[in-house]
């Protein structure tokens, strides 16, 4: 929308600090831009077409501009004529030469959040009126070099830990009992498969959710683990990577080639701008940033995290991830001869609601939202854990991605004075909601870095 670039040079240079921020001026929020940029509050008051803020863009900048010249070799008669004849009867309200200021409500808020104690109930309102009349703007950017940590203080707290308790690297081995971990949650969905073959249809969803929706999520993130080489260790990468395909049979679609390509650069550009397709896109951001829009978010997220790296970070397709297809169409095909539609709803079904608005799901948010500022990866020490592989240790796993998941929660009880004084959640549940509900969180609330790649040149 170009509208705004009628608005004087004041009103261009305070909306040019929005769109640097990450965030443009959608058609729909025009209303809620003009009243954020105070040279035009008058003007949103009246009209929120663009072609009326256009013409009275002009009008205040024809006045802006009499106004000048007559202080300075005065105006000429033409020009003078045309500003005399200007109906428009609204007045010039004072310049914004600098970026608008802080909300009132948000000192309070940072300095709630910094002691520990909860937002008051006055804080949140004044959150959510200026959160109805402001613009999302919540995506952080900060320059890293290739190779450098995500931040100095997970450098330092790795450093200090190798340094202090030499005995964790004899932790980062193989981990033996993933693989029959892996083997019996693969036989339990076959025999589902068996046993939902005659259930009606809304018992069949049931179980896909309660049921199956736990047991694939646990295999994703049992791949998860794969991808690290947590089975077999990095001497057997293509035992690794074979098992990982076998742990992806339940899931119904080819998914763990891609995954272990991707989630390499999870880990060595953690919310790099391009490269990190955990990190949402800005039009996520932008469009789900209302409750009801969030809690729709959450329930797509399967679709967003397949599709996003087509469309952030696309990478050619490997041998592997064809061999991982082949191998999956002919799972799905088999299943289907021997026991017909309803064994695949129920996989596919138990796939998307178990990945999508489910308790256990509570860790993607979890692990990298921004709940509090200055901190960007969170763990989770709850009972979930039991059936996640322990993915809710995520900063110990992103300190010591070689360690498996099993022997994560070692790792915090070896240095338990580097991990304890950690922000940490207690309930991925009420992550889910606290998500939804909280102004200050939303597809915007996370870091995102800009990396120098080699290759660039630069």
């Amino acid at each position: 929308m170009r509208a705004w670039t009628a608005f004087g040079p004041e009103l261009k240079k305070t909306c040019q600090v929005y769109q640097t921020l990450g965030h443009g001026l959608p058609r729909d929020a025009q209303k809620r831009a003009l009243t954020m940029c105070e040279p035009v509050a008058a003007l949103a008051a009246v009209s929120v077409s663009s072609q009326a803020a256009a013409s009275g863009g002009q009008a205040l900048a024809h006045r802006h501009s009499r106004s000048t010249l007559q202080r300075s070799k005065g105006v000429r008669e033409g020009t003078e004529a045309s500003l005399r004849s200007d109906r428009c009867s609204r007045a010039e309200p004072a310049a914004l030469r600098t970026a608008p200021p802080a909300p009132p409500w948000a000192t309070a808020r940072v300095a709630a959040t910094s002691s520990g104690s909860t937002p008051t109930s006055r804080t949140r309102s004044g959150a959510r009126r200026y959160w109805r009349q402001s613009l999302p703007i919540l995506a952080h950017y900060d320059l890293r070099l290739p190779g450098s940590s995500d931040s100095p203080a997970l450098a330092s707290r790795v450093a200090g830990i190798t340094a202090k308790y030499p005995a964790i690297k004899a932790l980062m081995r193989p981990d033996p009992r993933l693989k029959w971990a892996v083997l019996a949650l693969v036989l339990m969905q076959l025999l589902a498969c068996w046993l939902v073959r005659r259930l009606a249809w809304r018992w069949l969803l049931f179980w896909a959710y309660a049921f199956g929706g736990c047991v694939n999520h646990s295999l994703t993130l049992a791949i998860h683990d794969i991808s690290h080489n947590a089975a077999f260790g990095t001497g057997c990468a293509a035992r690794n990577r074979w098992l990982a395909v076998f742990a992806n049979l339940p899931v119904g679609v080819p998914y763990a080639a891609s995954f272990k390509k991707y989630h390499v650069d999870h880990h060595r550009y953690l919310g790099g701008d391009g490269l990190d397709v955990d990190v949402p896109t800005r039009l996520e951001g932008w469009f789900f940033c209302t409750p009801a829009r969030k809690l729709l978010w959450l329930v797509l997220q399967p679709f967003f995290y397949s599709l996003r790296p087509l469309c952030v970070h696309p990478k050619a397709v490997t041998r592997m991830e064809v061999l991982n297809t082949l191998v999956q169409l002919a799972a799905d095909v088999a299943i289907f001869a021997l026991w017909g539609l309803k064994p695949m709803v129920y996989l596919l079904a138990s796939s998307l609601l178990g990945l999508g608005l489910h308790p256990i799901s509570g860790h993607f948010v979890a692990e990298h939202y921004m709940f509090l500022k200055g901190h960007e990866t969170y763990s989770y020490y709850g009972p979930l854990n039991w059936i996640t592989f322990n993915v809710g240790y995520h900063v110990e796993h992103h300190d010591f991605p070689s360690i498996p998941g099993y022997s994560l929660p070692l790792v915090r009880k070896m240095a338990p004075e580097y991990y304890d004084h950690l922000p940490q959640h207690h309930s991925w549940v009420k992550v889910l909601w606290d998500f939804v509900f909280e102004d200050s969180l939303g597809p915007y609330a996370r870091v995102k870095r800009v990396y120098r790649l080699a290759k660039d040149g630069l």
